[in-house]
Parts: structure tokens; C-alpha cells; sequence
């Protein structure tokens, strides 16, 4: 009988996660290490970069390094990258986790530097770091680029238009990159989570009380995820189980509606 081979593996690997210093981000870049992978921590304080890849690699005995990088800054990113090249020699995962939603501001009250701001971070920090690695992954012959949109994609609301609008155009244009990198054997993908525990939930919930509740009620689960229900979706799509899947969206969200 033929060995099994275990399909979500990542032993050997390296996988950078951007925004990876809390909330999902953090639940990813662990789970990473634990499936086997070396991880590269990654958001704009090297301090909490430093802190955050000490503790992966002591709980998970995963090479776990950090390096900061603010993805909104364009010019910021190759030497991000090249740091990781210099490093490693490869990149085989990329997991565009890193976005804002600093505002509740609504299309009326909207101003130009608010909105570049929010799409700088969310979408041409994607776009960059993706261009900057898709020529690694292709000389490996493949690799796993994974961004992380939102529901908010999919429903309008006035006072996050901004935010709403940046991740549609992700989930847009990471099936345009998809479908040019597709002959490189790099697969393109998206994971849009719905309600999740963070720092920015309990913000909102202390400003708005029952907020929490209401999010909540939006999901067929009608609760807010922990943070670690993000796990088991992004090792999936990091990993050979995934291999015939790209240009695809994935809610994580309880059973919301697109």
C-alpha cells in the first residue's frame, strides 16, 4: 500500500503573512509554522515583528523571522521582499493579510486623502507585494498567493464605503492575477472573513454597545469567530490540498451573504 502523503504539509516552505502582529494575522502566521512552513512576520513596528516571531518560533520550533514593512508605501516593499530573498532564497506562500479601516466615513463626508489612504494599504499593498514575489514563485515553478478581503466586499454600507470599495477591487484584481499567473503555477486566491474578534471589534463595540451582537447577528451561526477559525482556511489554500483551486473566493464568515 502507497504511503499517504499528507496533502496540507508545508514542511519546507516559506510563507510571508503582512499585517501578521495580531488579530487573524497572527492566528495565520502561527498555524503557518505549526503546518510546518518557515514564516516570515510582517507590519509597519520591526519591535512587535521581533516580539511576534519569537513567539511563533518558540511554540512552534518553526524558523519564524520579522521584518517590518508598511505595504502602503509602495516604494517601501522591494526592500521588503529582497529582505526576505536575501534571507530565505525563496517564497513559496504569500498571505496579503495587512489592511486598515481607520474611519467610519461615509461617500458624502469621504476626502481624497482618506480614501487613497485606505486603498493604498488595501489594495496597492497587494498588487505590489505581489508583483515583487510572482517572479520568485515562478522560478520555483509555482507558489500560493492568498488575500484576505472582507464580506464588507459584498454588502454596502455608508460609513465604511471606503473599506468596502478597497477589498471589492481586491477580490477583483486577485482574480485578474490569477488568471495571468495561472501559467506560472501560481494560484491566486481569496479569503473574505466575516465577523472576527479584534482589537477593531471591541473598539467599536465599546463606542457603539451591542454592536458585537449585531455583527453577530448577521451570520447563520449568529456569533463572532475567534480568531483562530481563520486557520484551517488559509493552511488549505497555502497548501497542496488546494492545487486545482485559483481565482476562487472563500467566506469565512459563519454563512453570511455575498
Amino acid at each position: 500500500m502507497s504511503e499517504t502523503r499528507n496533502l496540507f504539509d508545508l514542511t519546507g516552505r516559506v510563507a510571508i503573512v503582512t499585517g501578521s502582529t495580531k488579530g487573524i494575522g497572527r492566528a495565520m502566521v502561527q498555524g503557518l509554522a505549526e503546518a510546518g512552513a518557515s514564516v516570515v512576520v510582517s507590519s509597519r513596528k520591526q519591535e512587535l515583528c521581533d516580539q511576534v516571531a519569537l513567539e511563533v518560533s518558540r511554540s512552534t520550533g518553526a524558523t519564524a523571522v520579522g521584518y517590518a514593512c508598511h505595504v502602503g508605501k509602495w516604494d517601501e516593499v522591494p526592500d521588503f521582499v529582497d529582505r526576505v530573498r536575501e534571507r530565505f532564497g525563496r517564497i513559496d506562500v504569500l498571505v496579503n493579510s495587512a489592511g486598515i479601516n481607520p474611519a467610519r466615513m461615509t461617500p458624502s463626508e469621504m476626502t481624497r486623502d482618506y480614501w487613497h489612504k485606505v486603498f493604498a494599504v488595501n489594495v496597492d499593498g497587494p498588487l505590489r507585494t505581489c508583483q515583487l514575489v510572482a517572479p520568485m514563485m515562478r522560478e520555483l515553478g509555482g507558489g500560493s498567493m492568498i488575500n484576505i478581503a472582507s464580506m464588507a466586499a459584498y454588502t454596502p454600507g455608508a460609513p465604511i464605503c471606503a473599506y468596502g470599495a478597497s477589498k471589492a477591487a481586491l477580490v477583483n484584481l486577485t482574480k485578474s492575477m490569477a488568471q495571468e499567473f495561472a501559467p506560472w503555477g501560481i494560484r491566486v486566491n481569496v479569503l473574505a472573513p466575516g465577523p472576527f474578534q479584534s482589537e477593531m471589534t471591541e473598539g467599536a463595540e465599546r463606542a457603539q454597545p451591542g454592536f458585537k451582537d449585531m455583527i453577530a447577528g448577521g451570520t447563520y451561526q449568529k456569533r463572532v469567530a475567534d480568531p483562530q477559525e481563520i486557520v484551517g482556511p488559509v493552511v488549505y489554500l497555502a497548501s497542496d490540498a488546494s492545487s486545482y483551486v485559483t481565482g476562487d473566493e472563500i467566506s469565512v464568515s459563519g454563512g453570511m451573504a455575498k
